[in-house]
């Protein structure tokens, strides 16, 4: 078993993350992850959301590890906390960790090492897909208030505006 670790300062207050982060896949940073199911979601007593999802994904894994059958031995469990910053609320801050595991070879060591080197890396990509999807949400939050000003124009439009 591998231990990996990493926090990251988002510049964004922590409602902007979070949304981003339910929203993350697919992104053309990570075209690896093929699919996202909830398995489970709930608030706890505290307030705190709490989302366990399983990712499918597509490594292009090495012929050679395909080959004796490795894809079947490695479980990778990831945890990600979003906190506000504690001294700044325009600020999230990202705490991930893994637990990486694989079962059954002699190269298991080395496996996780390789896995926890391979999840470093990639942590930068998923930093860079959460910029992403909040330019792309704040994308489209600006062109709903332009087009809901732009159809303001009369009272009539306001008040069936109002209304609903």
């Amino acid at each position: 078993m591998k231990i990996w670790t990493s926090e990251h300062v988002f510049d964004h207050p922590w409602e902007t993350v979070t949304t981003a982060a339910m929203q993350k896949y697919p992104n053309p940073m990570n075209p690896s992850v093929v699919g996202v199911d909830v398995l489970a979601r709930h608030v706890d007593p505290s307030g705190k959301l709490h989302s366990h999802r399983l990712l499918s994904t597509e490594w292009g894994l090495p012929s050679i590890v395909k080959s004796i059958s490795f894809t079947n031995m490695v479980s990778v469990d990831e945890r990600l906390i979003y906190k506000p910053h504690p001294q700044d609320p325009e600020k999230t801050v990202l705490t991930q960790e893994a637990i990486i595991t694989v079962r059954g070879v002699s190269l298991s060591s080395y496996l996780e090492g390789l896995m926890a080197n391979t999840m470093s890396s990639n942590a930068s990509k998923g930093r860079e897909a959460m910029e992403w999807v909040i330019h792309k949400l704040n994308a489209e939050i600006e062109e709903f208030a332009a087009s809901a000003r732009g159809g303001m124009r009369t009272p009539m439009a306001a008040a069936a505006f109002v209304e609903k």
